[in-house]
């Protein structure tokens, strides 16, 4: 017998809990990509009840069904276009009167529906007192209470969703009743599309008939676009024109109208306030500080600071039990080799793969320490705060404050952040913001920043520092967004709007859900493109060889390491300089060593020698990859732990060109997976090579001028 399957498609408002409901009927077992055709996210969850398969559908948050926003239009294609088994509609309680007006238009679509009051517990605190038979009653449907960011409700919506399901219980709402004109109207435009025949797409009738007395574009295309479609529309225009006559307005304005009064009764009969002798919210009393126009800035400032401070305060001391494992592996793999036999294998696996993908992978600790943090403020509600206070500031600089949320994406990736560019409206901003999204330090930078922090400033320095390469990229975002605005893409700002959700506490299975999704597209990057661009580097690094050396430098190291009449110390750092004296005269001759020295000639008023130089090749491809290549190039000195990069690294260089090499690596070029997808987004493959030209051109300017100047002061 075939296993029973149910598909079940979670909508609701932004904020919601929509997600973290998911979280808690599925768990782990949860896959996320992007709805065909668009970057609006989809996630899907999948769990068993009652000996059946349940596939969860989170749809993206939306107000309503009116086509307006890319989330708004994948929400309603999927409903009309793959109807759900169940639409469990999730409502925020303490704010359940601006969710119905979605529930309304749900219930139009004449599927069974399942009602989830979440947040249950805080709107009881807050003095509501929902009569929930009635609420049931006036709905139409089944209606559960669940406080799911507390893990409570989750047996409740399991049982009724089974129920629903399995035809135990009647919970098909239908459409709303509308009042008398309004419904003449509908009966009129039904009959038209219950004709036999009619060129109507296979959607309810009652959902198409609502749609188009409203005008909605998506529908009324769709017609449009099947043979006789045009004259239908062209029929139903007189009814629309006819119900103006008769009222005096819009039916596209009456129809919302009816959907809020209906709404408003619903609450009036089914949702009472308690009295409260202090009802002041929390949140209210946050925000007096959090979104104060003074004040505003500096605690967002300060908040980053601390996110940067416990990036490396916690995520060093784990990178360093890693560092410790891969070096283990590295002298596991050499103690189990047969000597002398493939020796060009061995090098490769202990200086290509372990020390280039190891490289890259002990920093794992600290970008999840990053996104811990950024996953804590985004559960809170805070980074809506955040967008809140930037906006006004970022005006000034010619972005939107839609832009910020874009922005803040930038810190993980510079690709999803350009595609969450899709939420704002004006096409002169949306590619003004895409422009300056590189200048964000995305995760992949901040491995370089991990290694060469603690290499060249002390403890006390290091937040400091990493604060300052981060805010460096805003200004400069800024900046830059500034100059884009007064030439490229000259016009009229538009206005800001943004809901500020209550403060909450984000529950640990949502952060470790989330840290959990990122590790595992960290792990998948350092398996496959960065393995593979390791190997690559490796080869490219150590071939060709020349046929002999001006010395018999393996014999030198081997006398140096017999001569045990001398200290210790002075036999290792005598054979650390044979070694470093025997890459040197080989990587001559290699590809990466010729194409590190000839970009080292343009690099070097920037600080930049031929090994850091030859590292920036490799990182055109992803920003990890600087810290592999050095990784490879210094362990065929001979050097292969973390301890001993960071001890090479600080004999090579200075603080100041350690700085340097941060700054070049934060605003050159972005990677090629950055690269490809604003020259999709944009629509312009131009566009996307005038940003790379003009932010590889920036970072030489500025980091030559710095390293000079620098230079002259120290």
């Amino acid at each position: 017998m075939s296993e029973r399957f149910f598909r079940v498609a979670l909508a609701g408002n932004p904020n919601c809990g929509k997600t973290t409901l998911l979280n808690l009927l599925t768990g782990a077992h949860q896959h996320v990509g992007n709805y065909p055709g668009v970057t609006v996210e989809k996630k899907t969850g999948a769990f068993y009840c009652h000996g059946a398969k349940i596939e969860l559908i989170d749809l993206p948050g939306v107000y309503s069904l009116s086509s307006s926003s890319p989330e708004e239009r994948v929400a309603q294609r999927e409903l009309l276009e793959n109807p759900p088994d169940l639409i469990m509609n999730v409502l925020d309680s303490s704010m359940a009167e601006r969710g119905l007006y979605l529930s309304i238009q749900l219930a139009g679509l004449e599927l069974p529906m399942l009602v989830v009051l979440n947040i249950f517990d805080e709107a009881e605190k807050n003095g509501l007192k929902f009569d929930l038979d009635n609420f049931a009653k006036l709905l139409r449907c089944r209606v559960v209470t669940a406080a799911a960011a507390h893990g409570q409700g989750a047996a409740e919506v399991r049982r009724a969703m089974m129920d629903i399901l399995e035809g135990r219980t009647e919970s098909r709402p239908g459409h709303v009743g509308w009042h008398g004109d309004l419904e003449k109207s509908m009966e009129e435009v039904r009959k038209m599309l219950d004709a036999p025949g009619a060129p109507v797409p296979d959607y309810p009738h009652a959902f198409l008939a609502e749609k188009l007395l409203e005008w909605g574009p998506v529908i009324r295309n769709e017609v449009a676009a099947i043979p006789g479609g045009s004259r239908l529309l062209a029929d139903i225009e007189p009814i629309r024109a006819a119900y103006k006559q008769h009222t005096g307005v819009d039916i596209e304005t009456a129809l919302p109208e009816n959907r809020y009064a209906h709404v408003s009764g619903i609450c009036r009969e089914t949702i009472h306030r308690l009295p409260k002798a202090n009802r002041q919210q929390i949140s209210d009393m946050i925000d007096r500080v959090a979104t104060h126009p003074v004040l505003g800035i500096p605690v967002f400032l300060f908040l980053m600071f601390i996110i940067f401070k416990l990036t490396f305060a916690v995520g060093d001391p784990l990178a360093e039990v890693l560092e410790s494992c891969f070096g283990l592996l590295g002298k596991g793999v050499s103690a189990v080799w047969p000597a002398g036999h493939a020796v060009w294998l061995h090098d490769l696996i202990t200086d290509g793969i372990i020390a280039g993908v190891g490289g890259v992978l002990v920093f794992l600790p600290n970008i999840l320490m990053l996104f811990l943090a950024i996953a804590v403020l985004e559960g809170t509600g805070y980074m809506a705060r955040a967008a809140f206070i930037m906006d006004q500031l970022m005006h000034r600089f010619g972005l939107h404050g839609k832009s910020f949320i874009p922005m803040l994406i930038g810190f993980g990736c510079t690709v999803p952040a350009i595609m969450a560019t899709r939420t704002i409206e004006s096409k002169r901003d949306r590619l003004t913001t895409i422009m300056v999204l590189p200048l964000m330090s995305c995760g992949a930078r901040l491995p370089i920043y991990s290694l060469l922090i603690p290499v060249f400033f002390p403890v006390r320095y290091q937040a400091p520092v990493l604060w300052l390469i981060y805010l460096i990229g805003i200004l400069l975002a800024v900046g830059g967004a500034r100059i884009l605005k007064s030439t490229l893409f000259k016009g009229e700002d538009e206005i800001f709007i943004m809901e500020l959700p209550p403060y909450r506490l984000p529950t640990l299975r949502t952060i470790l859900i989330h840290m959990w999704e990122r590790a595992v597209l960290y792990l998948k990057k350092a398996g496959t493109v960065i393995l593979f661009a390791s190997i690559l580097l490796w080869l490219a690094g150590n071939y060709p060889r020349p046929e002999t050396l001006s010395r018999d430098y393996e014999g030198e190291i081997a006398s140096v390491a017999a001569m045990t009449v001398l200290p210790e110390s002075t036999r290792s750092a005598r054979i650390e300089q044979l070694r470093a004296a025997r890459y040197m005269e080989i990587s001559r001759t290699t590809i990466m060593g010729r194409a590190g020295r000839a970009l080292a000639v343009v690099m070097k008023p920037a600080g930049f020698d031929w090994r850091t130089s030859s590292s920036l090749i490799g990182a055109a491809a992803g920003k990890e990859l600087f810290v592999s290549q050095l990784g490879i190039i210094f362990a065929s000195d001979g050097n292969v732990t973390l301890d001993q990069l960071r001890a090479s690294l600080r004999k090579a260089y200075t603080p100041l060109q350690g700085f340097c090499i941060m700054l070049f690596c934060l605003v050159t070029l972005p990677c090629a997976a950055t690269f490809a997808i604003v020259g999709k987004e944009t629509g312009s493959w131009g566009l996307a090579i005038l940003q790379a030209a003009g932010l590889t051109v920036l970072a030489w300017v500025l980091t030559a001028a710095v390293y000079q100047l620098g230079s002259l002061i120290l």
